[in-house]
């Protein structure tokens, strides 16, 4: 080779180098521009990511209640559960393993007990009742009923601790007004069974009662880690009431329809996975105010869907419930979460102007635990709403 055939070919390379070098800059530049547009100048999240994430929760959790109604056409109800949040939970715990260790799945005895009874009360006695419920309510119905969870927190917050302000407790009268107007006329109203909604609302004041509880019990610090345990023990909490109900006996797996096998797996990834993760997000990026919106266009989302997918009937008793309880609901939110700022701004110092901001998010000293079922806007859930 000569030296000059040399000389060109060192040439070329170090041209094709430098042209290398210049479109890893240029990628580079891409992508910190695209990382830009998903935050703002102070490092929070842009407003449209916010409410993309948020209408991922409205449309995942408003759905579920209308998957359970696909699952228990032709599974048992209490098995089929179990099973989504078995393998909900294990998808979890695979996850901590795999990034932090066994640490990531680390529990003290007491933890593991509370993780237990809470996700006994939220899953057996919440999702479970629900879940059953649905053999005979339609997911709209049921949907609406389960939002008076936050209800039944301001019920035990009133009973079991210093009270509730008059605006709330308007509120909850309220909201429970909108729930007798389902409820007590039975099949005259709705064209459903007493029985279903009766359930449904046990199933609200089981879930509330897993959700005050949550804020008492010395559950593990990360909310993975508790999540995962709640999933893990409320499912077998699950499967051993299905077993015991009876549900095993005389199993026909092969009766399973495909749309049940695949409001199943929908339940598992959207439902559990995918929900908890966005709600979680929200939780540490967005105000509170924000983020409880989805106790109230949850139940419309599942009522629309419900008339949109499965036909189910509207009626005008059904719908001035639902402006009842949902305007309720909506009171008790806006004034517990106003009331959650307050409280942590005034436990917390100022922040200097460069280093912080004074505006109203869902981060606080205590990071929330939500749950990992489908859940109504759960009080107890949002940093500092206790007294």
């Amino acid at each position: 080779m000569t030296p000059s055939l040399s000389r060109e070919m060192a040439a070329a390379k170090n041209s094709d180098l430098v042209r290398a070098a210049e479109g890893w800059r240029r990628g580079r530049a891409r992508l910190r521009s695209g990382a830009s547009r998903k935050r703002d100048a102070d490092g929070r999240p842009s407003a449209w990511l916010v409410w993309a994430v948020l209408w991922v929760v409205y449309v995942v959790w408003g759905s579920t209640y209308l998957a359970i109604r696909v699952v228990v056409e032709t599974m048992p109800p209490f098995l089929s559960a179990g099973v989504r949040f078995l393998v909900a939970g294990a998808i979890l715990a695979a996850f901590l393993l795999i990034r932090r260790g066994i640490s990531g799945l680390r529990a003290g005895p007491g933890e593991l007990v509370a993780s237990a009874v809470i996700g006994t009360l939220l899953l057996l006695g919440g999702n479970g009742l629900v879940m059953v419920a649905e053999q005979d309510v339609p997911a709209g119905l049921a949907a609406l009923l389960v939002a008076s969870v936050p209800l039944w927190v301001a019920v035990l917050r009133w009973l079991f601790e210093d009270g509730v302000d008059r605006g709330t407790l308007f509120g909850v009268i309220l909201g429970f007004l909108g729930v007798a107007l389902l409820v007590v006329p039975g099949r005259t109203s709705t064209g459903v069974a007493l029985g279903g909604m009766a359930l449904l609302v046990l199933a609200s004041l089981s879930w509330a009662s897993g959700s005050f509880l949550s804020r008492r019990m010395r559950l593990p610090k990360d909310p993975f880690t508790s999540t995962t345990w709640q999933m893990l023990l409320g499912g077998v909490a699950l499967g051993a009431a299905g077993l015991i109900g009876g549900e095993g006996s005389g199993l026909d797996v092969a009766a399973f329809s495909a749309a049940s096998i695949g409001g199943l797996a929908y339940l598992v990834i959207a439902g559990s996975l995918v929900g908890f993760t966005a709600y979680t997000w929200l939780l540490h990026n967005a105000p509170i105010s924000k983020v409880s919106t989805y106790a109230y266009v949850n139940p419309v989302v599942a009522i629309f869907l419900g008339w949109l997918l499965l036909s189910e009937t509207l009626t005008l008793g059904i719908l001035v419930a639902a402006a009842v309880i949902l305007a309720a609901v909506a009171l008790i939110v806006h004034r517990e979460s106003r009331e959650a700022v307050r409280a942590r701004n005034a436990d917390r110092p100022e922040p200097p102007a460069a280093e912080g901001r004074a505006t109203e998010t869902a981060t606080g000293p205590e990071p929330a635990t939500p749950s990992p079922a489908a859940p109504p806007f759960d009080l107890e859930a949002v940093p500092s709403v206790r007294r």
